[in-house]
């Protein structure tokens, strides 16, 4: 089969690998349709990625048709679905308590082990999960929406909260329009002036520029000094996240959903003062999966806005290489593989 190897940071090519094979009990072989493009994959080709062995097949949004199953599956051969790329023990403490999502040994596809950027892939069953009518292009889409979605739910808001986004990316933007699907009240703190333009104009988000006033400053306007009743950080940039808990209101809830590498501080009289929640996310869960799945088949989702780039398995090294430094105009791209 073809398949997409990141063979060393900055090294990209396009290489014949053996194919999957008969799929082992519980398992089943998946013809890769779509793969979307993450952060994540732009920083394994950079070289930034710390926990990551190279060489690697990347990609971990995935859509896909059965085309083998193992014994003991239920699904069938030719059926459509969604990629939960998330492989768990089953066995930790987190998965006893129903988080696969934060498994001890977890294995994320495109990362601890070979993803999809190729043209077959082995899957556990569990981590398949019917498409039920939506179409494998916008299956692609539900791993990344998933990490937003969770981090909302995780937040435990309610209708009608002040709420803060930090971070325009493409988990930022998930982030806020699972938080209007929840009845938030939504505004986008980013530093860039073109991808909070997209998010007004083309999401109807209310901005807050960092490129022309302070952050501070910004959120003193916004909420007549009070804070936000709730601040998601989904930037991956220490500085932000350690200045995110300034913008919480007292009795409010900061949301981690972006992971930075460093050691994040705090001052502990005003997070006690506020009586602050301070909450981690990580990955999603099926709930999650199945939310947004039902979200874009109800229109609430505008993919056909964030999905703004597409390639193919062959033009891969060279796209992928070229978007990792050309990012105006690029929110979401996307692999049509199958």
């Amino acid at each position: 089969m073809k398949a997409v190897v990141c063979r060393s940071p900055g090294e990209l090519a396009l290489e014949d690998r053996a194919a999957p094979g008969a799929p082992r009990p519980g398992w089943a072989r998946v013809a890769v349709s779509h793969v979307g493009i993450c952060g994540t994959d732009y920083h394994i080709f950079e070289g930034k990625h710390p926990f990551l062995a190279y060489p690697r097949i990347m990609g971990h949004e995935v859509s896909g048709t059965i085309v083998e199953k193992g014994e003991g599956v239920d699904l069938s051969a030719g059926e459509a679905v969604i990629i939960n790329p998330y492989l768990s023990c089953g066995k930790c403490i987190a998965c006893r308590k129903g988080k696969p999502n934060c498994c001890v040994k977890i294995e994320v596809l495109g990362v601890h082990r070979d993803g999809a950027m190729c043209d077959e892939i082995l899957v556990p069953a569990q981590n398949l999960y019917p498409t039920n009518g939506l179409s494998l292009a916008d299956a692609a889409a539900v791993e990344f929406l998933a990490i937003g979605a969770h981090a909302v739910r995780r937040s435990l808001g309610t209708p009608g909260q002040r709420t803060l986004v930090i971070g325009a990316g493409p988990i930022g933007l998930g982030t806020a329009i699972f938080a209007r699907i929840a009845g938030l009240d939504v505004s986008l703190l980013d530093m860039s002036s073109e991808r909070l333009g997209f998010a007004e104009k083309e999401l109807g988000f209310a901005p807050l520029d960092t490129s022309k006033e302070t952050a501070g400053e910004l959120v003193r306007q916004a909420t007549g000094g009070e804070g936000f009743d709730l601040v998601f950080d989904a930037t991956g940039n220490t500085a932000s996240v350690q200045s995110a808990f300034a913008h919480v209101a007292h009795g409010g809830t900061l949301v981690l959903v972006s992971v930075v590498k460093d050691d994040i501080t705090f001052s502990d009289p005003e997070f006690h003062k506020r009586e602050m929640t301070l909450v981690g996310s990580r990955n999603a869960l099926k709930a999650d999966f199945e939310h947004v799945a039902a979200s874009i088949r109800n229109g609430s989702v505008p993919l056909d806005k964030l999905v703004t780039h597409r390639t193919t398995l062959a033009g891969t090294p060279r796209d992928l290489a070229r978007w990792t430094h050309e990012k105006s105009g690029l929110i979401k791209a996307v692999i049509e593989v199958g």
